[in-house]
């Protein structure tokens, strides 16, 4: 798109270069047409009255054979001024259409040196967004406007750069200083309930503890993941969500439900395990809400250019409305599923990381209840 529209801009400018010379060499031709008229005319009226100047005088007798060959001279008069003016419009006409085809390649090639520089900020720009913000542009230019607008662009690379990199220290720190209190509290949790002396109490609290230490982890784990799930794919490689779909709904406990799948090869480009990810949210999403021995369906497509993997369950019954509210953060239809499991975030990290790899998801109600969800991806 920015290459078609570099191109555009470098044919506009040609355009008006064209235009601007084909207008000016048509008002000079012109100009100089009427001009020459002009002038011949006023040569040929004066040498003409110079010849019949007292000729009444010299050869009265005469004067009807003079008449005749003074309308002679004005016919005359007016065949060569005629004919100078075709003679200029076709040769001037044909100079001016030369000159013209000259100037416009002139103008194409000086428009293609003018916008050389912009075309370079404009690949490397697609080269730093699509792979990485370490790159710069680093313009080998004279000072000038482009110039300015190529450190600018490099100098607030700089600062995104370093807003992700402080963001990636974050979620790093963050993964540590979160994931060693709760490991710790497990690890005490379950060596107090494996004591001998360990009352029926203190296991049944041990129990409810571990359920609650294990939820914060999924938690922790679900916000890291949506956290680094908006970075755009720095190395991806080829991968089949068809392969995928069948590692996610073996290391999904699909007990609950009766999961029906129809894989098709459906070839991509990505990051496999955040790619897995989502199947796998989607696949424990729809087995999670969803009716007692309710069904799951599990589908992936290919075409031409894009490929699909569709996850369809038979739980409760969703209003349209309520759908976009699914891919919020921390939103869960509650009073409709009945049960508040989830943490809120399953759905968000599927459009986060279907977004990072240049695609989108969709959510559609069943009739009679449950809900469809396709996630599209650039097919490789």
């Amino acid at each position: 798109m920015n290459s078609f529209a570099s191109g555009s801009l470098r044919l506009r400018l040609t355009v008006a270069f064209s235009l601007i010379f084909l207008i000016g060499g048509a008002a000079v031709l012109f100009g100089s047409v009427i001009l020459v008229r002009n002038s011949m005319s006023y040569a040929l009226n004066g040498a003409i009255q110079s010849k019949y100047s007292g000729v009444d005088g010299r050869i009265p007798l005469d004067k009807e054979k003079v008449y005749d060959q003074f309308e002679a001279d004005q016919v005359s008069k007016a065949v060569i001024i005629d004919s100078m003016q075709t003679n200029l419009l076709k040769k001037g006409g044909a100079a001016v259409i030369g000159v013209w085809l000259v100037a416009t390649a002139t103008g194409w090639f000086l428009a293609g040196r003018v916008l050389r520089p912009l075309n370079a900020i404009t690949a490397a720009a697609q080269r730093i967004a699509g792979r990485t913000l370490h790159r710069r542009i680093a313009l080998r230019h004279p000072p000038g406007e482009v110039k300015t607008l190529a450190d600018s662009f490099d100098s607030m690379l700089d600062r995104i750069d370093d807003a992700f990199a402080g963001q990636e220290r974050f979620i790093a720190n963050a993964a540590h200083e979160l994931k060693t209190p709760i490991a710790m509290n497990r690890t005490l949790v379950e060596v107090a309930m494996r004591k001998r002396t360990a009352p029926p109490e203190i296991q049944s609290l041990g129990e409810n503890l571990l359920e609650i230490n294990l939820r914060h982890e999924r938690l922790i784990e679900a916000l890291l993941t949506l956290a680094s799930a908006g970075h755009a794919i720095t190395q991806p490689r080829p991968a089949d969500l068809a392969d995928l779909a069948k590692s996610a709904i073996a290391a999904t406990d699909t007990q609950d439900a009766v999961v029906v799948s129809d894989l098709r090869p459906a070839r991509t480009v990505g990051d496999a395990i955040l790619l897995e990810q989502v199947i796998r949210n989607l696949v424990d999403n729809a087995v999670r809400y969803n009716i007692p021995s309710g069904r799951v369906e599990v589908h992936t497509r290919s075409f031409a250019h894009e490929v699909q993997v569709m996850v369809v369950n038979t739980g409760p019954v969703i209003a349209p409305h309520e759908v976009p509210t699914l891919f919020e953060p921390f939103r869960r239809l509650i009073d409709r599923v009945g049960s508040a499991r989830g943490s809120g975030l399953g759905l968000s990290i599927v459009r986060a990381v279907a977004q990072a790899h240049k695609g989108d998801v969709s959510a559609v109600p069943r009739p009679g209840g449950g809900l469809q969800v396709c996630v599209t991806l650039p097919a490789s």
